[in-house]
C-alpha cells in the first residue's frame, strides 16, 4: 500500500507542480454580508464580517479582494442593479477604511438573482480574498 501511495505522489507531482506555475493556488477566503430589502446600510454583523475580511486581507497584502454584489430578483431590474453596485461599494469603501488599499479591489455588482433558500440571501456582498 506505501509503494501505491508513493506511485500516486509522484504521478502526481508534476500536475502540482503545473498548477503552482500556472497561478493556481489555494481556494479564496469567502466572507458574505447580508442586506435588508431596498438597503445598502451596514448592521453591526455586517461591519463585523468586514473587519475580519479586512484582518484576513491584509495577512496576505499581495492577493486581490473581489467585491461581488447582490440583489433579490423582486422590482425593476434597473433597480436591483442600482442596489447591488452601492452594496458593493459601500462594502469595498468599508474595507478601504479598515486599511485595505482600494487598488487591490474589484468591485462587480452582479444585479438581480434568484432567490435561494430565502430571499434574504440573495441581498448579499460577497468578499473573495485571493484565488
Amino acid at each position: 500500500m506505501s509503494s501505491r501511495r508513493n506511485l500516486l505522489a509522484l504521478a502526481a507531482a508534476p500536475l502540482l507542480l503545473a498548477a503552482c506555475q500556472a497561478g493556481v493556488g489555494p481556494a479564496p477566503q469567502r466572507y458574505v454580508v447580508f442586506f435588508t430589502e431596498d438597503s445598502a446600510a451596514l448592521n453591526e454583523n455586517g461591519e463585523q464580517i468586514i473587519r475580519t475580511a479586512a484582518a484576513a486581507a491584509g495577512a496576505a497584502p499581495a492577493a486581490r479582494i473581489t467585491v461581488l454584489g447582490f440583489a433579490g430578483p423582486a422590482g425593476s431590474a434597473g433597480f436591483n442593479q442600482a442596489i447591488s453596485d452601492a452594496r458593493a461599494r459601500h462594502v469595498a469603501d468599508t474595507l478601504v477604511q479598515q486599511g485595505i488599499p482600494a487598488g487591490r479591489i474589484d468591485i462587480r455588482p452582479r444585479g438581480p438573482v434568484p432567490f435561494e433558500a430565502m430571499p434574504t440571501e440573495s441581498r448579499r456582498v460577497e468578499i473573495a480574498i485571493g484565488g
